[in-house]
């Protein structure tokens, strides 16, 4: 089938989504879906012009599927196909366990082989680096050393699972992971976590006496605070970490009575029962509203705005409803496996990361402990203008993502398949 993309051209490139006006040209689209090794269901939609490319580059974000990233015209541009796949688990927090997401990625991988594509490159936006550099390390591992079991205790089959490996790498804006992302902004003023309105005023980041004041201006934090409330935002952690633990334990305790066949209606209950719990708070990276801390092109505010108690208390905002699975595997900085700091010194395929100077979401210290972490010899970074999604950060200004995208095409042209 040959389309042609329609709609109005707006000013500008807003959020992740491509410019209608660069994608104005004939292009076939073909959705695909496929079972992945765990018997679920993933969808992928494949973009092409010619329908004879060798190489296709990758696109998937754990927990997003907008269908149309800004980076596919570039792709095809560079005589490329593009791959955009959804996750099992869009929208929501709830099921989302990192060791099964990789099985969507590998059904992807799988099928893109039986394509004939001879060059797969995965490129991870944002939280799509997290995944598939968890991807990654886990399909160059030989299957007996692969995971076994989520960090809740679930196993999990990437063992038995067929895992390609990809020719190489593009990290685009990425972050060092959605647990790391989410310990760097979770409020560690919340003093009881069954009352989202608790406040410890001694750790208050939004709290004039603790040096904050409104946008636009920047706030200032004293390294004794910064010491202090970083300290506090791991013990938050630990403390949830401990709570999701403690729910598994008491509903494994019930499994463990029914399979011994002596539980009673209400213990089968518990055994059936996956407990969702909120968490609140978790916009508060002092960076955010500090920009003397790790300074950048960056505006004051966060990828949610620039009122902090909106995006502290409102229903949008990351990890806000989650299961103990998904608490563990995904959102805690200290047990999920889908970082670079656990996965980036096996990432041995070329690499190639790009860093937009004004992210409200990866900082400067950020970009450079990913880089840093990659294992590969063959890597190279660049710095782009631009927000998180790339948009420009001054009027007039040529955007992040018209940039980052001849750097992706460069990339795709010089580099030979590994």
């Amino acid at each position: 089938m040959v389309e042609t993309a329609k709609g109005k051209v707006t000013a500008g490139l807003r959020g992740a989504g491509w410019n209608p006006a660069r994608m104005n040209r004939p292009f076939r689209t073909q959705p695909f879906s496929l079972r992945t090794a765990d018997d679920q269901r993933t969808l992928g939609l494949l973009y092409s012009q010619t329908g004879q490319e060798k190489t296709v580059v990758c696109l998937m974000h754990p927990r997003e599927f907008t269908g149309t990233p800004y980076l596919v015209p570039d792709v095809l541009d560079a005589g490329c196909a593009a791959w955009v796949q959804a996750p099992r688990s869009i929208g929501t927090d709830l099921r989302l366990e990192h060791e099964l997401a990789i099985l969507d990625v590998a059904a992807g991988m799988v099928h893109l082989r039986s394509l004939g594509f001879t060059r797969i490159v995965l490129l991870g936006n944002s939280g799509g680096a997290g995944l598939y550099a968890f991807y990654v390390q886990q399909a160059l591992r030989t299957p007996e050393k692969r995971i076994t079991h989520s960090p809740s205790g679930r196993p999990v089959k990437l063992a038995t699972a067929e895992m390609p490996v990809p020719s190489d790498l593009i990290f685009v804006s990425p972050h060092p992971g959605q647990g790391k992302l989410l310990m760097n902004g979770i409020d560690p003023s919340v003093s009881d976590e069954n009352n989202p309105l608790s406040v410890d005023s001694a750790l208050d980041p939004f709290d004039a006496a603790n040096g904050f004041v409104p946008a636009p201006a920047s706030s200032r934090y004293s390294p004794e605070f910064i010491t202090r409330y970083r300290a506090a935002q791991r013990a938050r952690v630990e403390r949830l970490d401990a709570q999701a633990k403690e729910m598994l334990a008491v509903r494994n305790a019930a499994r463990k009575q029914v399979k011994d066949g002596n539980a009673s209606a209400a213990t089968k209950r518990i055994a059936a029962h996956t407990q969702i719990f909120q968490i609140w708070r978790t916009d508060a990276d002092l960076r955010c509203w500090d920009l003397s801390i790790d300074p950048s092109d960056r505006e004051v505010g966060t990828l949610w705005g620039r009122d902090p108690f909106a995006s502290n208390l409102g229903s949008v905002g990351f990890a806000r409803m989650v299961t103990p699975e998904s608490w563990l595997s995904t959102w805690s900085g200290i047990k999920s496996n889908a970082s670079f700091e656990k996965c980036g010194s096996e990432l041995s395929l070329p690499s190639f990361v790009i860093e937009y100077t004004g992210d409200q979401a990866a900082f400067p210290s950020d970009m450079a402990a990913i880089y840093d972490s990659i294992g590969a010899t063959n890597k190279r970074s660049e710095r782009v203008r631009g927000n998180h999604h790339g948009q420009a950060l001054a009027e007039g200004e040529e955007s992040g993502q018209v940039v980052a995208g001849r750097l992706v095409q460069q990339w795709l042209r010089d580099v030979p398949a590994a």
